[in-house]
């Protein structure tokens, strides 16, 4: 399978190094407006590559390098810097995506084609993208609230004593500062989170999960404060979801993509099944009142920066 990454940042050179270790791939083709950069990174992975899989790694920064590219993931755009939100990018990285995605249609297959969209504000992103392409909703996805769900079990699992792999729970809605903790589905191996919490003695109050939810939803405005950005993560979620795809998995991914009618059309993360055609299914997860309420809130967020856009 050959696969274009848009942008070769921060971001898009992270997500190439976790693509090209899966060993899922036998093609990978880095597009970048400077080509220098374009062509270092490739060089540099192409080097990397000698000591894993046999993957070819090209550079290129005329779209029509992209072409045979079966999914294509959109790591252009500006970063978040210290002291921004994710929104504060909106209107840079319209234009952006404005931009590219009408390229990458002209080059690509639209009857099978998937793009993956990593550009901030993510949600709004794949709205536009989605309306700009053309393609069926399935078929633009976000990674959306996989790194925010990555970062809630990861931050249980130390509360709780468990590994991560026995923890499912899930941040949905925006990625974003609106995301919403679904704790009222959430589970531990065989046990909704209360009864295993009773049964193994660990308080779990409401003040903790309060605590729980900042440290979820701030954890990207941390890691930029201490380094100036975030790749690791995101390039893992990106290198996680494509290989639920190739592999037609059927996995639950929080990921955002476009859904619903009229004026309530928006992109948020739910719990998705996802296979080789892109997302098959959405899931309504048990929520309490207020976490309904949250949700409907970060839905009107989306919709609200995207109609700003429009």
């Amino acid at each position: 399978m050959k696969i274009a990454i848009i942008g070769v940042g921060t971001v898009g050179s992270a997500v190439a190094t976790a693509v090209k270790n899966t060993g899922y791939v036998h093609e990978i083709v880095l597009y970048d407006r400077d080509s220098m950069r374009a062509r270092a990174a490739a060089d540099d992975l192409g080097h990397a590559a000698s000591f894993g899989f046999d993957v070819k790694i090209t550079a290129t920064s005329n779209y029509r390098g992209i072409r045979g590219s079966e999914i294509v993931i959109i790591a252009a755009g500006a970063n978040q810097k210290p002291g921004e939100t994710r929104t504060d990018l909106l209107n840079k990285n319209a234009d952006a995506i404005r931009d590219i995605i009408p390229r990458v249609m002209a080059n690509v297959d639209s009857k099978s084609v998937k793009i993956i969209i990593l550009t901030n504000p993510l949600d709004v992103m794949v709205m536009l993208a989605q309306k700009l392409s053309k393609l069926p909703a399935a078929r633009v996805i976000g990674t959306g609230a996989m790194l925010d769900s990555a970062r809630l079990r990861t931050i249980l699992s130390r509360q709780l004593g468990v590994s991560t792999q026995s923890i499912n729970a899930y941040v949905l809605g925006e990625h974003g500062d609106s995301s919403v903790v679904d704790w009222t589905s959430a589970t531990v191996g065989a046990l909704g989170l209360d009864d295993f919490c009773r049964q193994t003695h660990i308080s779990l109050p409401a003040s903790t999960r309060k605590t729980i939810e900042h440290r979820v939803r701030n954890a990207a405005y941390e890691i930029i404060r201490g380094r100036g950005a975030t790749w690791d993560g995101i390039g893992a979620a990106a290198a996680d979801l494509l290989r639920c795809i190739i592999n037609d998995e059927h996995r639950i991914l929080t990921v955002s993509c476009v859904s619903g009618t009229g004026t309530d059309v928006v992109a948020m993360s739910l719990p998705r099944i996802v296979g080789t055609s892109g997302v098959i299914a959405t899931l309504r997860p048990k929520l309490s009142s207020p976490e309904s309420a949250a949700l409907r809130r970060s839905a009107k967020i989306i919709r609200k920066n995207y109609d700003a856009i429009m």
